[in-house]
């Protein structure tokens, strides 16, 4: 497989299993890298070689190319999402096509929950479970997923070391191997307390002492397989089944959606953006910045929905 091939796989596997994408909105994502992938090698260049200049030099080819202006928009935001994640893995120090202007198509926002759903949700992962072992894992996972609002990878791959001893602060060790610290919530550290009971305690001769003592004693999730953790994959149908339970549809459930209401919920309730850039992990600002979007979005229509003279029949706003 080839640099740019193994880029895009990784890619793609990320955006299934963090971001909970569709089927054909994945086959859409590898159609358009790949197509900008063959581009930039008829120039010699490849993905890494991905400059401002470069991008808009592809989106004007594909505007020669007669293509519509929505499959330009699609292609631009393929580019988009797989530029941010480069950044976020390290394989890059910046973002060449967070400021480039698409072709009119105006910009999604992310996802997310409302703090109601989030309480339905939390709510629910403590039933979620055949033995008071698994329930005690689906509320700690759920828990530590929203509090934190870490990428389900850096979840997955938390080391049991660094969170015994009813720990305040959380050691994340996130893309591109950049470390940072964040807080716990109370119920969040009493759902991890909880959780380690089952897992430092198993019954002798359990599935999960066996776990324990072999190649997952090093993590707090730990499972069969090479890895010896959770895969991220487990973490995405956990959230389908509670969501189920809870009453929502498992569809605006995901991981990263999860991730979105933990900076949208922070920036509602003051918090300022840097400290949520730090808390996110971000590299950049500008990809932190999207939440004000969102956050003026729900405040516009708030204002529209219950000021007493937004349906003023003479308002002319």
């Amino acid at each position: 497989m080839s640099r740019d091939g193994a880029a895009i796989s990784a890619f793609l596997d990320a955006q299934a299993a963090e971001a909970g994408a569709a089927r054909n909105t994945l086959l859409a994502y590898g159609r358009d890298l790949n197509d900008l992938s063959g581009w930039l090698a008829r120039q010699s260049l490849s993905l890494a070689d991905l400059t401002r200049e470069r991008v808009e030099d592809y989106l004007a080819f594909c505007e020669a190319q007669g293509l519509s202006r929505a499959t330009r928009a699609r292609r631009l935001s393929s580019i988009r999402q797989f530029t941010r994640f480069a950044l976020e893995e390290g394989w890059r120090p910046d973002d060449p096509a967070i400021r480039i202007s698409g072709p009119g198509r105006t910009h999604r926002l992310p996802r997310s929950l409302s703090q109601p759903e989030i309480a339905r949700l939390l709510e629910t992962a403590p039933t979620i479970g055949r033995t008071e072992a698994d329930r005690a894992r689906s509320a700690c996972l759920v828990e530590l997923l929203y509090s934190t609002g870490m990428r389900v990878s850096e979840l997955v791959e938390l080391p049991v070391a660094g969170c015994r001893g009813d720990p305040e602060l959380l050691l994340i060790r996130g893309k591109g191997g950049r470390e940072r610290l964040v807080p716990l919530t109370g119920p969040a550290r009493r759902a991890l307390t909880a959780w380690l009971v089952h897992r430092d305690n198993p019954p002798d001769g359990s599935p999960l002492a066996k776990l324990v003592a072999g190649r997952g004693g090093r993590w707090l999730f730990p499972a069969p397989g090479k890895a010896g953790h959770l895969p991220r994959q487990a973490i995405s149908r956990l959230l389908e089944r509670v969501s189920v339970v809870a009453g929502l549809d498992p569809a605006r459930v995901t991981p990263h959606v999860i991730r979105h209401a933990f900076a949208t919920h922070l920036l509602e309730g003051g918090a300022d953006l840097r400290v949520i850039q730090t808390l996110l992990g971000h590299a950049d600002l500008g990809t932190t910045e999207i939440y004000t979007h969102v956050v003026s979005a729900r405040m516009r229509e708030l204002v529209l929905n219950h000021h007493p003279l937004a349906t003023q029949p003479n308002d002319k706003t």
